[in-house]
């Protein structure tokens, strides 16, 4: 893999396990406000994140590229209300869309064929990633301030299941 390549791909890792740390920040910000199916939703998401550090860590390494691991920022871990944490949880998928497109154009422009196969999971993941959070944002609209919506969205939440733990899904 071409070193400025390798380096873009580095700095993806590290913003998978930033990810990962914002989403365990955003649990643990439910767990303190009593909401456990919003805090579940965001561990999966947390878990979800780890996988994706697996890939990319799994994918440098097979590549003969070397690992870089870089500090990894401290997440955000206030927040104003439940709308305020899946408004900033989706600016950050948005966020994280843009860096793996730019990193799909730069394997494209370096002529990193087995780079873009791999990306392109990802893009697709994003697809997904963003809709998700769109449909919980639709249902938080739709239940409002009231405590019964809110508890019925908490418990949807709650009951979504594990990512696979197979980094090759």
């Amino acid at each position: 893999m071409e070193k400025k390549l390798e380096k873009a791909m580095n700095a993806q890792l590290t913003n998978e396990f930033y990810s990962a740390y914002l989403y365990l920040s955003m649990a643990a910000y439910f767990e303190f406000e009593g909401l456990t199916g919003f805090s579940h939703w965001m561990k999966m998401q947390h878990q979800e994140e780890f996988l994706h550090v697996r890939k990319f860590f799994d994918f440098i390494n097979d590549r003969g590229s070397k690992i870089e691991l870089d500090a990894i920022k401290k997440p955000q871990s206030t927040f104003t209300s439940i709308e305020d944490v899946f408004n900033k949880t989706l600016e950050h998928e948005v966020g994280v869309t843009k860096k793996i497109n730019d990193l799909y154009a730069l394997a494209r422009e370096l002529n990193d064929n087995s780079c873009c196969v791999f990306l392109q999971w990802f893009i697709n993941e994003q697809v997904e990633e963003e809709k998700v959070t769109n449909d919980v944002l639709s249902r938080l609209k739709y239940a409002g301030n009231e405590p019964a919506g809110i508890l019925m969205v908490d418990k949807e939440l709650g009951a979504r299941a594990a990512p696979s733990l197979t980094p090759e899904a």
